[in-house]
């Protein structure tokens, strides 16, 4: 299957797609050369999802897991519409669960700009929000800090104090991640929200891998391999920053491959590193 993000995000799915299925093979792409998607126009991202799906389908990806919550929000109905013939799993912000399981009626939302601006946003929350109260941040410069790595550090606590504080003083009692790379940031949040029984954080990593693997039998794909199955790894960022983060986000070790972008619609042949 092929995996993809604007960088180490999608890799908390990644993980747990592993968990629920360690048989399947896997082509995980991170999009390191253009991130953050975030401030980016929709039409840009758009471009950046269909040459990635392209790239993964030549890598005989037999389905495609948008591990990214703003490729979804800006390209998903696009990519369902362009490839009409490829399943793929998208991610959208888990206002339902969370709106069906919070005692207090308020719900914070940690997301990117372009994924509160989307309309696959709008519609769930139209949709789900069942008279909940939402309350949102953008977190700035959070996802450039866990590519780094820095899942604990000051600036990383600074950013998540800023956005969380002011929700719990508005007495929410559940924090939706909008964005792949925050579940990195779980242990993190769970500290600054204090008690962990009172607010609920959501990881909608288990129920894209449930997705996953639902879509997979339905269509007779799944993997009959009793191994494990394998991984490949491509950047169009730095090989090394990545391959460094894998034991650390994944706990496992990878190959990356090298991809440069000629422009925003094609991408060149992988170069071994």
């Amino acid at each position: 299957m092929g995996i993809f993000d604007s960088g180490v995000g999608g890799i908390s799915v990644l993980r747990a797609i592993r968990m629920q299925m360690p048989e399947e093979s896997v082509v995980y792409f991170a999009d390191q050369g253009h991130i953050p998607y975030g401030p980016r126009p929709m039409g840009q991202i758009r471009n950046f999802s269909e040459a990635i799906t392209n790239f993964l389908l030549e890598q005989d990806a037999k389905i495609v897991v948008v591990a990214c919550n703003t490729a979804s929000a800006a390209a998903l109905k696009y990519l369902r519409e362009k490839f009409p013939d490829v399943r793929f799993v998208g991610m959208e912000p888990a206002v339902k669960p969370a709106a069906e399981h919070t005692q207090t009626g308020k719900v914070g939302v940690l997301a990117t700009p372009a994924t509160f601006q989307g309309a696959l946003y709008a519609s769930v929350v139209e949709r789900f929000a069942n008279g909940a109260e939402l309350f949102q941040a953008t977190c700035t410069g959070l996802v450039q800090e866990i590519e780094r790595g820095n899942l604990d550090g000051p600036e990383t606590r600074r950013i998540l104090n800023d956005a969380l504080l002011p929700m719990l003083d508005k007495n929410i009692d559940t924090v939706v991640l909008g964005c792949t790379h925050y579940p990195f940031v779980i242990p993190l949040i769970q500290e600054i929200v204090g008690d962990a029984k009172r607010v609920r954080v959501i990881d909608p990593a288990p129920a894209v891998a449930k997705q996953t693997q639902r879509l997979l039998e339905a269509g007779g794909m799944k993997s009959r391999s009793s191994g494990r199955g394998n991984i490949q790894f491509y950047t169009s960022g730095d090989p090394e920053s990545l391959r460094s983060l894998l034991p650390v986000l994944l706990g496992e070790h990878g190959v990356v491959k090298k991809t440069e972008w000629l422009n925003d619609h094609v991408i060149a042949r992988s170069k071994p590193k």
